[in-house]
């Protein structure tokens, strides 16, 4: 990612908007995000950090099985507080269920298009998500846009809201240089069906997959890359702040594309994967 890029504080002036800041000084309007956002009590964040590790561990965790292991943890809660966490952090548990997602309904809802789809080949299908960072005195979201087949990222943002104009600024990020997908998958969070998301995708004549009710394995991908993250990155390092975050997370990007090698891309790197023909013939350099 882009070392100029740098936060931004729409709460330290209010004349002048982000995008004019960002002009200013001469930087991406991208990647991270500041807003005003709900202030919770130093035992509210305890709980929802135990809450983050269990979800990462055990995703399918509904409200009840959550509740249960925060007991085993010596955290006394009661349903409609881990109810009430779990929309904070925007924690969702992938197990076929009724409802996998709370979208808009005004927003169009658009089909599965992965089903029994064969991905062989890099900007086939891209992917994105959000997920939930601790911090040392909060929390905040980071949302990653993948390439399915080679596992690279390609862009990412940090903000500590749910406001849907940090998607779209790493989608505008993800599509420099001309690079397109043939199929971008989310899911019906209302961030990625609002119009402003999907119509960047249908102005570039990308068709639009969103994860199926009661598929839990849709997703998986970008599943498995948060649950990395957090493990190698987030958990080890512990935040204190957005800023550190940022930095932290930086550095794991640039480590998890050009050096983590995955097993199912038979021990090569993500960098490696995507940047090659369908024949095989790499291109690119590891810097």
């Amino acid at each position: 990612m882009d070392n100029k890029k740098k936060m931004v504080r729409e709460d330290q002036d209010k004349t002048l908007s982000i995008s004019k800041k960002c002009q200013i000084l001469g930087i991406s309007r991208s990647t991270l995000y500041y807003q005003s956002k709900p202030w919770f009590s130093a035992e509210d964040l305890i709980i929802m950090k135990e809450m983050d590790e269990i979800y990462t561990k055990y995703p399918f965790f509904g409200h009840r099985r959550m509740r249960d292991e925060l007991y085993d943890r010596n955290i006394k809660i009661g349903k409609d507080r881990v109810l009430k966490y779990q929309k904070y952090l925007g924690l969702e548990p992938i197990y076929p269920k009724k409802r996998t997602s709370i979208p808009n309904s005004k927003h169009t809802i658009f089909p599965y298009l992965l089903r029994e789809l064969k991905i062989s080949s890099p900007d086939q299908v891209w992917a994105a998500d959000i997920t939930y960072v601790r911090l040392g005195k909060g929390f905040c979201y980071l949302m990653v846009i993948i390439d399915w087949f080679s596992r690279y990222v390609l862009s990412w943002s940090l903000s500590n809201s749910l406001h849907r104009a940090f998607c779209i600024d790493a989608l505008n990020e993800a599509l420099e240089n001309n690079k397109r997908p043939k199929i971008f998958k989310t899911d019906q969070g209302s961030q990625f069906t609002s119009e402003d998301f999907t119509g960047i995708l249908k102005e570039q004549n990308i068709q639009i997959s969103m994860d199926s009710k009661g598929a839990w394995i849709d997703n998986v991908i970008v599943e498995r890359f948060f649950r990395s993250i957090k493990y190698e990155n987030v958990y080890i390092l512990s935040y204190e702040n957005m800023e550190a975050a940022f930095a932290g997370i930086s550095d794991y990007m640039k480590f998890y594309n050009k050096y983590r090698r995955h097993t199912s891309l038979k021990k090569r790197r993500p960098y490696e994967v995507y940047h090659q023909d369908l024949k095989g013939n790499s291109y690119g350099r590891l810097n």
